[in-house]
């Protein structure tokens, strides 16, 4: 998790209704609570390889290798995720796509949601660009920084 990302948290945090808040991603876990004069206090760790159970920690060792494949293979220019979530390529799931591959988008359009603490983000082009291939499917979790679009600058 990066600096951007836990300062987002912290933002949202402050303005729900939720007094403690724990987050765990990989060995770094950040930890939130309310309910004092001063504010929120936040604590952020790392967490030790061994404090974690063998299931837990056997899940991530798998999941890496296949993220650095996909990112590997992919060839071209892409739209990468800009957070932990889960992707979705519509606003409901009767609607059609933001998106599908052979069309044109412009700068700003929206080309998917991402949903995280069941915040949905939606993620607009940062340039004009041709879709050339979707990388993940509806409801699959996506990674910081991983590629979700394959695209073709215009």
């Amino acid at each position: 998790m990066d600096f951007k990302e836990i300062k987002e948290l912290i933002r949202v945090f402050d303005k729900s209704e939720l007094n403690k808040l724990k987050v765990k991603e990989g060995e770094f876990e950040v930890a939130m609570q309310k309910g004092f004069e001063g504010g929120t206090v936040v604590t952020t760790s790392a967490v030790a390889p061994a404090a974690v159970a063998a299931p837990v920690a056997a899940a991530p060792v798998a999941a890496a290798p296949v993220a650095t494949e996909a990112a590997a293979s992919v060839a071209g220019d892409t739209i990468n995720s800009p957070m932990v979530g889960t992707f979705y390529s519509s606003p409901s799931p009767e609607a059609p796509a933001f998106v599908k591959v052979g069309d044109t988008v412009k700068k700003g359009q929206t080309l998917c949601i991402l949903e995280a603490m069941k915040i949905m983000n939606e993620v607009e082009a940062e340039f004009d660009c041709k879709i050339l291939e979707v990388l993940v499917s509806d409801s699959d979790p996506v990674e910081y920084d991983m590629p979700v679009y394959v695209v073709e600058k215009i």
